[in-house]
């Protein structure tokens, strides 16, 4: 009998001791797994080997890479003048000095910068990010495009990072760099809102882009690049109507026209453009339907007014016919219509291929110089 007390207290003491054991092998496996998994749960900190399998935390999103690579060639550009100043009994001869941005876009010393900056400057300075005043020449200017070209003699200039056939879309998001009213080299972020102009107009033929990065006064003629540090522009003015405040709506010229623009005001000292005299809207079809989406294929150019006596009207162009061709070559946007057309030397004969009443022609068409003033 008591043999078999005693082996009936070795099976319970046995079964509590397993029991306990169990316990505590579960208790640590679920403390260390609390430890590996979240120790922000417990306040620990654990060494980085025992933490191998957390994830770390996505490093902040930062543009610094993009402004380190461009924000060198952005400069600072002060000009002097002599003006007449009409106040008081007599008019007296008054300093005038102007402030704006500038973008250095060649290592032998090119400088883009805005017309309206350096228009009437008897002095030009610029300030390089490095410490350094350098004296300009005016190469030359292009008031339908808000563009100068500036020259400094230099050695080690930066020069901005280009791509020409970058081709930026609505929605990119961009950084503008100046130095708004002179508060030194300042970076503000927006996106492209607007490519540019999506008609053909006798008006011009400037492709402004819109975004909504700021431009206060100073920026003009600053850098506008996108998240790798790559030109994308020129900045050149904000949208104002009289008695309205707008908010949002900035302009830069893309850097394919003001680097073409650049070429012929160092090769030539001015630009020369050519026109047509017509107004026009990019249709999707020969029934003049209008593009109002950037996914459909444009189709054509659809005249909606003709100068009188402009290249068009002699041409005997008519509204209404939708001009598929310039020179035997299609065009896939407005923008590449309007760059045809205006980079075409003036007075040369163009042959346009259009759709008239579902009848394709070929009407020969000598453009002339687009005239200002």
């Amino acid at each position: 009998m008591l043999a078999i007390h005693i082996l009936c207290y070795q099976i319970a003491v046995r079964t509590i001791f397993f029991f306990v054991l169990k316990s505590v092998i579960y208790g640590l496996a679920l403390a260390l797994v609390i430890l590996l998994f979240f120790p922000k749960l417990t306040g620990v900190s654990l060494p980085t080997w025992q933490i191998q399998g957390e994830q770390t935390e996505p490093a902040p999103l930062s543009y610094a890479s993009a402004v380190r690579k461009a924000g060198p060639a952005v400069v600072n550009v002060y000009t002097r003048s002599r003006v007449i100043d009409p106040r008081g009994f007599q008019p007296r001869s008054i300093e005038r000095q102007e402030l704006g941005s500038g973008v250095i876009m060649s290592a032998k010393g090119y400088i883009l910068t805005n017309h309206h900056v350096v228009s009437g400057a008897d002095h030009i300075e610029v300030a390089l990010q490095d410490g350094r005043w350098l004296e300009a020449v005016l190469i030359g200017q292009d008031v339908i495009s808000d563009l100068a070209v500036l020259y400094v003699q230099a050695d080690n200039l930066p020069v901005i990072p280009q791509d020409f056939d970058l081709e930026p879309q609505v929605g990119d998001v961009v950084l503008a760099i100046g130095n708004p009213l002179n508060l030194g080299q300042t970076i503000t972020q927006g996106i492209i809102s607007a490519n540019g102009n999506t008609g053909l107009s006798s008006r011009g033929y400037i492709d402004f882009m819109r975004m909504d990065a700021a431009i206060n006064k100073g920026n003009s003629g600053g850098a506008l690049v996108n998240t790798n540090g790559t030109l994308v522009g020129i900045n050149a003015a904000a949208f104002q109507l009289q008695n309205q405040e707008i908010q949002g709506i900035f302009f830069a010229v893309p850097y394919q026209l003001a680097q073409n623009i650049m070429h012929k005001l160092i090769k030539h000292g001015r630009v020369t453009r050519s026109h047509l005299g017509v107004s026009g809207d990019p249709v999707v079809n020969a029934a003049g339907d209008k593009l109002i989406s950037t996914g459909q294929k444009m189709y054509g150019l659809a005249l909606t007014a003709i100068s009188p006596g402009g290249p068009a009207d002699q041409a005997d162009l008519q509204i209404g016919d939708v001009i598929l061709k310039i020179a035997g070559e299609q065009f896939s946007d407005t923008r590449q219509a309007l760059n045809l057309i205006a980079e075409t030397a003036p007075n040369t004969e163009l042959v346009l291929t259009i759709n008239r009443n579902g009848q394709i022609l070929e009407v020969p068409t000598v453009v002339r110089e687009l005239r200002r003033g």
